[in-house]
C-alpha cells in the first residue's frame, strides 16, 4: 500500500523513494554489476544476453538498450547506479545529464555554472510564485528566495 506522496506532483521529478527502490531493484544490481571488469566486457560483447540474465522487467531491458535513462529512472533506476552504464561506454556523468535534459554536455555544464534550472514551471503542479508566497510562514512573506 502507498503512502501519500505529495512530491509526486513535481514536473519532470522522479524522487527515489522505496517504492521506486522495490521496482528497480533488479536493474540497480545489474547496474551494479558493471562495477567489474569482467561483467562490463561481457555486457559490451552482448549486451541483450547479459541482460536478460537479470530478472529486470522487458520494459527496463528495452530502456537500457536504448540508453534511456530517464525511462530507466521511471522504471525505478537510481541514477548512482545508472552511472555506472554511462561509465561503461565512457561517458561522464556530466555527459549522461545532458543527454536526460535534451542538452549537449557544453549547455548542461554551463546552465549549471550560471546557477542550474530556472524554478519557473519547475515547481509543484498548480504552483506558482504567489502561491508559493502565499505558504510561507508568518513574517517571512516579503522575504525573497524564500
Amino acid at each position: 500500500m502507498s503512502l501519500e506522496k505529495p512530491y509526486k506532483d513535481v514536473p519532470g521529478t522522479t524522487i527515489f523513494d522505496a517504492e521506486q527502490s522495490r521496482l528497480g531493484y533488479h536493474l540497480n544490481q545489474f547496474c551494479m554489476s558493471l562495477m567489474k571488469a569482467a561483467n562490463r566486457e561481457r555486457f559490451k560483447a552482448d549486451e541483450r544476453a547479459y541482460l536478460d540474465e537479470w530478472p529486470m522487467t522487458e520494459e527496463q531491458k528495452l530502456a537500457v538498450l536504448a540508453r534511456d535513462l530517464n525511462r530507466c529512472i521511471a522504471l525505478g533506476g537510481n541514477i548512482y547506479f545508472l552511472a555506472k552504464i554511462g561509465a561503461t561506454d565512457g561517458k561522464s556523468f556530466q555527459q549522461m545529464a545532458g543527454s536526460m535534459t535534451g542538452m549537449t554536455e557544453e549547455e548542461y555544464r554551463d546552465m549549471m555554472i550560471k546557477g542550474g534550472r530556472s524554478v519557473e514551471g519547475n515547481r509543484r503542479v498548480g504552483e506558482d510564485g504567489t502561491a508559493q508566497a502565499h505558504r510561507q510562514p508568518q513574517g517571512a512573506a516579503g522575504k525573497k528566495g524564500n
